[in-house]
């Protein structure tokens, strides 16, 4: 098959676009022919992309990208609740190879039916974000009507599903973004926005319920003097999981996989309550420009496109 792999993570010529082996399924796996997969561009500071489970270092090359769209091609022994031919959206395993390859395997439970209302490019950025933004608001934060609660980052890949999931919780939504994206943000549910660059948004901000943080840094120190008593906190910068602090990596966490939460999610999808937003598509050939491209907002994607010939290596179901 046809992959984005990775030699390293120092300089741009360590991505390139080659042949690699099609992944062996397990028990209770299932081989996905990936229609799109996005891109997150953090994932190559994240320690499972480069390390084991064990903390040795992983053999290289690597394909990145652990969320995705496509259709069931095999599934593993144990597999009941998926099909060949289904067609579903969903995450795999951090520390194996990723999806932005022309097959991916995953476990059959880290994948769920893909929202009906969306194609393959809309739905493949869904699960990283939309179900970081549900984790960290509903499950950690319990964000609750009438509370208020700041995004920062609120026009990016998670920042939108952010300021989406907090609106439909009844909270003010109050985002911090470019001058070019406040309007946008606002659209999506926003009740104030803030231009970072101009403004400073601890002489805005005072006493909300809940910061939901996707910038870290000196961002994300400013921003636990406008927490109310008794507030959250909460980060998903890479940067601060190894933060001295120990305020500050309790406030860090890392999306799981839940294929339940993907469910409501793409129920909510369908109900138009929440719409992704695709910043760029690139083809996957041209994979290591889509991770030098910065979308204005949302998240870039890379559609991938069968190869001749593939077919007959796939794996025996």
């Amino acid at each position: 098959m046809n992959a984005l792999r990775l030699r390293g993570r120092r300089n741009p010529e360590d991505f390139f676009y080659g042949q690699a082996p099609i992944p062996q399924i397990g028990d209770g796996e299932v081989l996905v022919r990936v229609h799109a997969a996005a891109v997150t561009p953090t994932e190559l500071a994240w320690a499972p992309t480069w390390t084991t489970r064990s903390g040795a270092a992983r053999t290289l090359p690597i394909i990145p990208g652990h969320e995705f769209s496509g259709e069931i091609h095999a599934v593993g022994p144990g597999v009941t609740d998926v099909a060949a031919g289904d067609a579903v959206f969903g995450l795999n395993d951090w520390f194996r190879d990723g999806a932005q390859a022309e097959y991916c395997v995953t476990r059959a439970a880290d994948v769920a039916p893909k929202p009906r209302s969306l194609d393959d490019v809309e739905a493949a950025v869904v699960p990283i974000s939309a179900l970081t933004a549900w984790q960290g608001l509903i499950d950690r934060a319990c964000v609750a009507a009438g509370q208020r609660v700041l995004i920062h980052g609120a026009s990016g890949g998670v920042g939108v599903f952010a300021v989406q999931l907090a609106h439909w919780r009844g909270a003010r939504v109050i985002g911090t973004a470019a001058a070019s994206n406040l309007d946008f943000a606002r659209r999506l549910g926003a009740d104030e926005m803030i231009d970072y660059r101009t403004q400073h948004f601890e002489e805005i901000v005072r006493t909300v319920d809940v910061v939901f943080d996707t910038v870290g840094g000196e961002t994300l120190a400013r921003s636990w003097n406008v927490l109310k008593p008794g507030g959250t906190l909460i980060t998903i910068a890479a940067s601060e999981e190894a933060n001295r602090a120990q305020h500050a990596r309790d406030a860090f966490f890392i999306v799981e996989s839940n294929r339940r939460q993907l469910k409501e999610i793409a129920r909510l999808i369908d109900a138009g309550t929440l719409r992704p937003v695709v910043g760029s598509v690139f083809p996957l050939a041209r994979a290591s420009e889509a991770y030098a491209f910065k979308p204005a907002h949302g998240k870039t994607v890379l559609q991938v496109e069968k190869s001749a010939g593939a077919a007959s290596t796939h794996p025996a179901s």
